[in-house]
């Protein structure tokens, strides 16, 4: 399949990049020099050029605090780049898989949020990556929109590397406990981006590490794997204050018939850990 990825400088872009070359796929890897989603006449030069079957879009504006304080430059990426890549999808008669995130929930519910829960968006960040799923969906009805929460892989910042770090630093560290969500191996999700892009199965996916825990129980997690001996210690959110909101609760379920199920998120540390150590 002629597949190509935008974003592919980035954590998930640059493995979901690796993971279909390896599959035997023809990969465009399209980093930010290579393609400007922000540019509509870019994206259409550069994928009528290429001539995908299907394009994955991982380019994104992924800080979610920064986008509190720039509306303009977090909607330019999230919203109205992701606009124009879908409608260069759609000149070709190419599908898109679209990356999206659990920060388009308010976080308010108390079991898994699904694909047709109403939306709430409480972060700039969120409604920035809401309003890419609605141009999205606008654009081509050839579009698969995947919701993942808490990715981390090697390539980007990420919690799990910054509690390795302030592990070896440190003797106690502070993590709330008060956010629980689904922690996703870019090694994981990677595949997973694939298979959609590989199927005509449109619509919205919940794609995210399986089971759930708090940021806490991520971190203690990561020291037992790792073998660092450092307390983790209980704070909450309001003690621990960000400029954006984050979901109280962003555990992702599905209610498709035919879902793609990841493994259990302490399965991605697991992978993580070893392709930090190798």
């Amino acid at each position: 399949m002629k597949l190509l990825i935008t974003g592919a400088g980035g954590m998930l872009g640059h493995r979901v990049c690796e993971r279909a070359t390896a599959l035997g796929h023809d990969v465009a890897a399209c980093k930010r020099a290579d393609l400007d989603i922000t540019d509509p006449d870019d994206c259409l030069r550069v994928v009528e050029d290429f001539g995908p079957e299907a394009i994955v879009n991982c380019a994104a504006w992924t800080d979610v605090d920064g986008a509190e304080s720039d509306l303009d430059g977090a909607m330019a990426a999230n919203g109205t780049g992701a606009g124009n890549i879908a409608r260069a999808a759609a000149d070709v008669g190419a599908r898109i898989v679209h990356v999206s995130t659990d920060y388009v929930f308010n976080g308010d519910k108390a079991e898994p949020w699904l694909e047709s829960d109403a939306v709430d968006p409480q972060s700039v960040y969120g409604l920035t990556k809401l309003r890419g799923e609605e141009q999205v969906a606008d654009a081509t009805p050839r579009h698969a929109i995947v919701r993942t929460a808490w990715v981390f892989g090697v390539g980007g910042g990420n919690f799990v590397d910054t509690m390795l770090r302030l592990g070896a630093e440190r003797d106690e560290v502070s993590v709330v406990t008060d956010q629980v969500g689904c922690p996703t191996w870019t090694g994981h999700l990677a595949d997973a981006l694939i298979e959609v892009a590989e199927r005509d199965d449109f619509g919205i996916h919940h794609i995210a590490g399986q089971g759930a825990c708090s940021w806490n129980e991520l971190a203690l997690e990561i020291f037992d794997q790792a073998g660092i001996s450092c307390r983790v210690l209980p704070t909450t959110s309001e003690a621990f204050k960000r400029p954006a909101p984050r979901p109280a609760f962003s555990v992702l379920g599905t209610e498709r018939p035919d879902p793609i199920v990841l493994p259990p998120w302490q399965q991605g540390v697991a992978g993580h850990l070893a392709e930090r150590k190798a």
